[in-house]
C-alpha cells in the first residue's frame, strides 16, 4: 500500500456561531490542508499517483474558499466553518473529483495554526 500526500494552504476569515469565546468573533487563518490518497501499486512508470494531478484537484477545491469569509460560502453559510467541518467538506468535494482514479482518498488534515489540526478519515 502506498500513501501519497500533498499540502496546500489558503487564507480565509471565519467565525464560529455559538462558540462562547474569542473564536466567535471574525478572525482569519492561513489554513494548511494535507491530502492523502492510497494506492495498491505503482503504475507502469512507477507512480502510485501523480503529485501534480493531486495538487491540481486540491487547488480546484480550495480556490472557492481562498480569501473569503467562509461563513458566506456554502455549506458554511449553514454549518459552522470549524476545522472539523472544513476537513469533511474538502474530503467530500475531493472524493468526487477523484472518482474513477486509481487511488482512494484516505484523509484530509486541516491545520488552522502551526500547532492545531484536525484529521478527517471516513469510517
Amino acid at each position: 500500500m502506498y500513501e501519497i500526500s500533498v499540502e496546500m494552504d489558503f487564507d480565509a476569515a471565519h467565525f464560529l456561531r455559538g462558540y462562547q469565546g474569542k473564536c466567535e468573533a471574525l478572525h482569519g487563518h492561513r489554513f494548511k490542508v494535507v491530502t492523502t490518497v492510497k494506492a495498491d501499486k505503482p503504475d507502469d512508470i512507477g507512480l502510485a499517483y501523480d503529485f501534480t494531478l493531486l495538487k491540481h484537484h486540491l487547488r480546484e477545491v480550495l480556490a472557492k474558499y481562498d480569501h473569503t469569509c467562509l461563513n458566506d460560502a456554502p455549506p458554511f453559510n449553514r454549518i459552522n466553518p470549524s476545522s472539523e467541518n472544513i476537513a469533511s467538506t474538502i474530503f467530500q468535494k475531493l472524493k468526487k473529483r477523484l472518482a474513477g482514479a486509481p487511488v482512494s482518498l484516505a484523509s484530509i488534515e486541516v491545520w488552522e495554526s502551526p500547532t492545531s489540526r484536525v484529521t478527517y478519515r471516513p469510517d
